[in-house]
C-alpha cells in the first residue's frame, strides 16, 4: 500500500461514478421497454442479458423453491441466520417514532402523524456473491415501521433460473413470500411502474451494480429510493497501539468486496504504517479474492500519515467514510470528534464485520462521502410524516389579519381572503 504524508495538495474525496452516456441510455430504454411491454420486455431483458429462460409465471418463486432451499441447507447456517435477525430487529426496534399531538391554551391542536409505506421492492443482488445479509438489513427495520408489502427481486442463476438457496431461507425466516426471479434495470423498472405479475410498489432500496443504481436514479421521482449506493469503503484511524495485523485484516474485509472498493488507513505512527502495508501484501498471497482485493488496494488503498491526532481525524472527517474503525489508546475519547462517517466501530475487538452481520445496526451506508449529509437506513426510511393541525375559533380571531398580511406581502390574495372570510362569519355570530 501507498504510505502518503498529510499535506494540503493531498485530495481526500474521490469522485462519484455516475455511469457512462451509453449505461445512462442504456438503463432509460429498458425502463421505458418495461413500462410499455411489461412481463414481455421483462421475459426479453431475462433472457438475453441473464441468459435464463422464463415464462412470466416462472417469475414468483414457488413454495417448492423455498422448501428445497431448506433442505439444502444445514442447521448451523439457519440458526446464524435467525439469531441475526434476532440482533438486527431488537436494534430496529429502538428507532421506532409515535405520532405526537399537542394542544395549546387557544384550543388548537398541532401534531405528526407517522405512518408506515404502503408497498416496498428489495432488491437483492445475485452478481459476484448472494448477500442474505442485505434482505436482514432492508426488510427488518420495513417491517419493524409496519410495512405490509414486502417484495423481493434478485437476477436468477444460470442455468435453471432459481435463486441461491441462502437468499431464500433467509427472505423466508423474515417472512417475505413475494419474491421474484428478475434482476438488473429491469427489475427496477417492474417495480417502479408494475406489469401484470409484478405490482408497482412506494419505494425501492437494496444495492446493485451500476445499471441498478442509475434505473434506481431515473425512477425517483416516481418511487422513492434509499440511497445510490457507491463501491463499499473502510477508514481507519490508528496511533502506535494499534495492531497491524487487525488493521490488515480489516482493510481486506472491504477490499475483496468489489476491485473499486476503498481501503485508507489513517494513522500517526510511522511504524504502524509500514507494518500494516508489510501486512496487507501478506495476508493478501491466501485470499480467496486476492486479485479483486488487490486491485482495489492498488487503485483505492492507501495509508495516510498525519502528523498529530487532530490532523488525523480531520483526514478522516474529510474522507467521510461508510464504514470508520477508531483503533486507538482511548477510542471514546475520539468519538465526539467525528462528524462525518456512516457507522463508527470502536477498539480492536470492533472490526467492521461485526456490524454487517450481526451486532444490529443497520449496514446500509453513505458511501462516496455523502455522510457528510446522509445516514444509515433506518425505521424512519420506511415511514412518512403528515402534519396534523386544528386550528380554534379563538386562534383564527387573533391571527387571521397577521395570516392575510403575510399572504398579501406574497400578491396571494385568495388566500388573505380565504382567512378573513372566518372573521366575517365570527363578526356575524
Amino acid at each position: 500500500m501507498k504510505i502518503i504524508p498529510l499535506t494540503d495538495e493531498v485530495s481526500l474525496r474521490r469522485s462519484i461514478d455516475q455511469g457512462t452516456e451509453d449505461q445512462v441510455l442504456a438503463v432509460k430504454s429498458i425502463i421505458s421497454e418495461v413500462r410499455n411491454r411489461g412481463d414481455e420486455a421483462l421475459q426479453q431483458f431475462t433472457e438475453v442479458l441473464d441468459e435464463v429462460n422464463l415464462s412470466p409465471s416462472q417469475f414468483k418463486v414457488t413454495e417448492e423453491e423455498m422448501l428445497n432451499a431448506y433442505a439444502n441447507t444445514d442447521e448451523e447456517t439457519l440458526t446464524v441466520i435467525k439469531e441475526a435477525i434476532a440482533n438486527i430487529r431488537d436494534f430496529h426496534s429502538r428507532q421506532v417514532q409515535q405520532s405526537w399531538m399537542t394542544t395549546k391554551q387557544d384550543g388548537t391542536i398541532l401534531g405528526q402523524k407517522v405512518t408506515p409505506l404502503d408497498a416496498v421492492g428489495v432488491y437483492v443482488p445475485g452478481g459476484r456473491a448472494a448477500y442474505p445479509s442485505t434482505i436482514i438489513m432492508n426488510v427488518v427495520p420495513a417491517q419493524v415501521a409496519g410495512v405490509e408489502r414486502i417484495v423481493m427481486v434478485s437476477p436468477p442463476q444460470k442455468p435453471d433460473g432459481t435463486l441461491n438457496d441462502t437468499v431464500l431461507i433467509t427472505a423466508a425466516e423474515l417472512g417475505i413470500t413475494e419474491i421474484y426471479k428478475v434482476g438488473g434495470a429491469q427489475a427496477v423498472a417492474a417495480l417502479a411502474y408494475g406489469t401484470d405479475t409484478i405490482d408497482p410498489v412506494d419505494k425501492i432500496v437494496g444495492p446493485g451494480n451500476i445499471y441498478v443504481a442509475l434505473a434506481k436514479q431515473q425512477v425517483f421521482g416516481t418511487v422513492a429510493i434509499d440511497m445510490i449506493a457507491g463501491p463499499s469503503e473502510i477508514v481507519i484511524l490508528a496511533d502506535s497501539s494499534a495492531n497491524p495485523k487487525y488493521i490488515a485484516a480489516d482493510l481486506l474485509s472491504q477490499a475483496e468486496h468489489d476491485p473499486m472498493a476503498s481501503a485508507v488507513l489513517v494513522t500517526t505512527d510511522k511504524k504502524v504504517a509500514a507494518a500494516v502495508a508489510e501486512e496487507v501484501t501478506k495476508q493478501l498471497t491466501n485470499l480467496p479474492k486476492e486479485e479483486i482485493a488487490a486491485q482495489s488496494i492498488n487503485d483505492y488503498g492507501a495509508i495516510y500519515l498525519a502528523k498529530d491526532m487532530a490532523e488525523a481525524v480531520q483526514a478522516v472527517n474529510d474522507l467521510a467514510g461508510e464504514h470508520l474503525e477508531i483503533l486507538t489508546e482511548n477510542p471514546w475519547a475520539i468519538l465526539p470528534q467525528i462528524r462525518h462517517a456512516g457507522a463508527i466501530f470502536l477498539g480492536e475487538n470492533s472490526s467492521e464485520p461485526v456490524g454487517d452481520y450481526f451486532a444490529g445496526p443497520n449496514h446500509v451506508l453513505p458511501t462516496n462521502g455523502t455522510a457528510r449529509f446522509s445516514s444509515p437506513l433506518t425505521v424512519e426510511d420506511f415511514t412518512k410524516k403528515s402534519s396534523i393541525i386544528s386550528y380554534s375559533k379563538q386562534a383564527i380571531e387573533d391571527n387571521a389579519h397577521k395570516i392575510a398580511a403575510f399572504a398579501r406581502l406574497e400578491g396571494l390574495e385568495a388566500h388573505a381572503r380565504a382567512v378573513e372570510k372566518r372573521l366575517e362569519d365570527n363578526d356575524n355570530e
